[in-house]
């Protein structure tokens, strides 16, 4: 499963993110785009006998095509149609989103490599202008399939449900005459028609906004002139015609244009979107204040370069001309689409229809058992619980509100807390996590946060976040220079007895209410000490000058992370080589970075069976022989957005299992503050590698991805029965176990 109108706004669950006029967000598949380049590291292997192997130069798949190969997955959900109708739509919306943002950070990131000279070859092989031109064709091709998949299947589809997602042609004179009232009360004070003329130069477009391209005659002179329209992106993106009937708001526009320009003869109208590069620059080296140079860098991105056109097929070839000479772009960056454009805006009007029987049925989690076991308070009592055990979570199938959520409030609230200390990459517009911290603060406790500001597409709301936290009274950090802080993990100081005793919270996901309903994560409470004390060296490195690089529980990016898996992935080949039990177990959000997928290629010549559970990003190629064929790559979406990250390895007879928020990427193991938190509890690592191998199962639906780079859809077996739907399962799961829900 993450703008303006505001992306910050707008990047709340999945599915959720970008540009969301009213009504509703748009969903997101959190696609981990990163626009920094691929930059190859040589990782020389020494064999068993002490000499280097070589290993084939086209190992790696391209990273930008297996992105686009996982939102063609995403749209896979929404061409089939054994999901539920309207979560199809939303599934459409999703698709959508992740385009845009795609364009807007890798397709704008590498445009400007290319210009800037500073480009390099990928690591798969290809060149920076091979690798664009393959991205406009694909991009092509997915997009004009996405236009006919809501043309041709998901419209019709709709409307024999009686939900008509209609256009202004379609409507009866009665709903006419309705939105002509509409229009004039609400539509057409806030429309600003722009004129282009000597006088009046092309104004300039906005990234991602809805615009009618008009042309016009005067009646007097017979001169054709040319205007912009903006459709208004507060406004609702579909408005209701009548009961269950809906049309865009840019047609009601349209239709009124000559309210728009009295006095002139409307000829045509033609609409158009653009997306720019959006990505955010800031050297940090040469600020002294991050807060208010990101503030002025977050303005400079309305004005970066287009990176796409978006026009109606049916656009004049005149108009398209202007547009394409004004905003400077080339004929491979246009998509002639049919209408309507920006289909972002399927997202609010499903949230909108009150129709369950279309959606996913209604789940409401439950406390974590070991919680809801404490009797002694009701919500749970986390500091009694954790004082017996450890407790893994998994949400959303665990409730959010009554483990973590409760930790940090307990916290706040309790006397004998004397200090809490937390990272915040990503959270609510309303977060209990914020208001929490904000309340332990006013008590008198000592409360640090490290506010990430740099959390793309979140800036503006986390920099508010920031002084909101400062003004009650929080020491509020932003981290070490030139990385980004994208661990989830916190730490409360209590005071019992003599004793000072540390509780602490390591996660995969953020610390984000509405996300944790949408998102699957892990997390692990303890009140282990050792756990405890890696934070508080941790929180003392991102918050004054410790240079700490070594952790007894923990696994840190960028000092220890690559090497700690490494090590332990060569440690399985040992294993193997003597006997012992050996395999390699990944689940996360993307693999890139070549050392890591070096050392697993190794492992897989070596005779380990490697499985990674892939979501989106995998440049590594399974089941080439004398390479990866130990190697299985599957892939599961679905209706929550799979975003843990587990690490288990055999260990010969003691598995070893690891999880946390850092994914295989550079920008995880170089340029972020990741941790991973080793899982002690044997029950708990049997239940994350029981949950890899069901995930992994040949009885599990799921994408495989092949040596090719292709990915095949494995959802019915042989005599098409449905697989098993692992994320049903465990809803099923949780709803046979006792506990409350929450």
């Amino acid at each position: 499963m993450s703008e303006p109108v505001s992306r910050a706004a707008s990047h709340v669950p999945y599915p959720t993110s970008p540009v969301a006029p009213a009504g509703g967000t748009v969903p997101d598949l959190d696609p981990d785009l990163d626009s920094d380049p691929d930059v190859y590291r040589e990782h020389g292997e020494i064999s068993a006998d002490g000499h280097a192997e070589e290993l084939p130069s086209d190992r790696f798949l391209d990273r930008e095509r297996s992105w686009l190969a996982f939102n063609e997955r995403v749209l896979e959900l929404a061409e089939d149609r054994e999901v539920p109708l309207l979560e199809r739509a939303n599934f459409l919306a999703i698709f959508a989103s992740n385009l845009d943002e795609f364009f807007m950070v890798r397709v704008a990131g590498l445009k400007r490599r290319i210009a800037t000279g500073v480009a390099t070859r990928s690591a798969s092989g290809l060149q920076p202008r091979e690798v664009l031109e393959q991205i406009w064709t694909r991009s092509r091709e997915l997009m004009e399939r996405h236009a006919r998949c809501y043309q041709q299947d998901i419209a019709p589809a709709l409307a024999g449900e009686e939900l008509h997602l209609i256009r202004w042609g379609e409507l009866t004179e009665k709903e006419q005459a309705r939105l002509f009232t509409l229009f004039r009360q609400q539509i057409y004070p806030v429309l600003t028609p722009l004129a282009v003329d000597p006088a009046h130069p092309f104004p300039y477009i906005s990234g991602l906004s809805l615009n009618l391209a008009v042309v016009v005659r005067n009646p007097v002179t017979q001169h054709q002139h040319f205007a912009r329209v903006k459709v208004p992106p507060l406004l609702s993106r579909f408005l209701e015609a009548s009961p269950h009937r809906w049309v865009p708001l840019e047609d009601v526009i349209a239709a009124h244009l000559e309210e728009l320009f009295p006095g002139m003869e409307v000829l045509a109208h033609h609409m158009f979107r653009v997306t720019r590069n959006e990505d955010l620059e800031v050297e940090e080296d040469d600020v002294e204040n991050l807060l208010q140079a990101l503030e002025k860098e977050l303005l400079r991105r309305r004005f970066g370069p287009p990176v796409r056109l978006e026009v109606e097929e049916s656009i004049d070839a005149y108009v398209l001309e202007l547009l394409v000479r004004e905003l400077n772009v080339s004929e491979a960056e246009v998509y002639p689409l049919p209408g309507p454009l920006d289909l972002t805006g399927l997202s609010g009007i499903v949230s909108a229809m009150d129709r369950p029987d279309l959606k996913y049925p209604k789940f409401v989690a439950r406390t974590q058992r070991d919680l809801a076991q404490v009797e002694s308070a009701q919500p749970p009592d986390v500091f009694a619980a954790l004082r017996e055990r450890d407790v893994l979570l998994h949400h959303p199938y665990d409730s959010f509100s009554t483990s973590v959520q409760a930790f940090l409030e307990q916290a706040a609230g309790d006397p004998d807390v004397l200090a809490i200390k937390q990272t915040l990459y990503r959270t609510s517009g309303d977060s209990p996590i914020v208001d929490a911290l904000i309340d332990a603060a006013e008590s008198g406790k000592q409360v640090l946060v490290l506010v990430e500001i740099k959390a793309r597409f979140d800036e503006q709301a986390n920099i508010k976040w920031a002084r909101k936290l400062e003004e009650s009274g929080c020491h509020v950090v932003h981290g070490l220079v030139g990385l980004k802080t994208h661990g989830k993990f916190s730490l409360v100081v209590r005071q019992e007895g003599e004793t000072l005793r540390r509780y602490a919270h390591v996660g995969t996901g953020n610390y984000h209410p509405k996300t944790a309903r949408l998102y699957e994560d892990l997390g692990l409470l303890t009140a282990d000490q050792q756990v405890g004390a890696d934070l508080s060296d941790l929180f003392n490195r991102l918050s004054g000058y410790s240079r700490r690089e070594t952790y007894r529980r923990l696994l840190v990016a960028p000092t220890s992370l690559r090497d700690g898996l490494v090590s332990r992935i060569q440690r399985e080949i040992a294993h193997h080589r003597a006997g012992r039990p050996a395999f390699v177990r990944f689940k996360l959000n993307s693999i890139v970075d070549e050392t890591v997928v070096d050392a697993l290629y190794r492992a897989s010549q070596a005779g380990v069976p490697v499985d990674l559970w892939v979501r989106g990003i995998c440049a590594l190629r399974p089941g080439v022989p004398g390479l990866s064929e130990n190697v299985r790559v599957r892939s599961v979406l679905g209706r929550f957005l799979e975003h843990s990250r587990i690490f288990a390895f055999g260990n010969g007879d003691e598995p070893e299992v690891w999880l946390g928020s850092g994914d295989m990427m550079h920008r995880n193991l170089d340029r972020r503050i990741e941790a991973l938190v080793r899982v002690p509890d044997p029950g708990h690592r049997t239940s994350l590698i029981k949950l890899l191998e069901t995930g992994m199962g040949d009885a599990t639906a799921s994408w495989h991805l092949g040596s090719d780079g292709e990915w095949t859809r494995h959802a019915h077996d042989s005599d098409g029965a449905p697989l098993r739907n692992i994320q049903e399962s465990l809803i099923e799961g949780r709803k046979r176990r006792r506990g409350p829900a929450a």
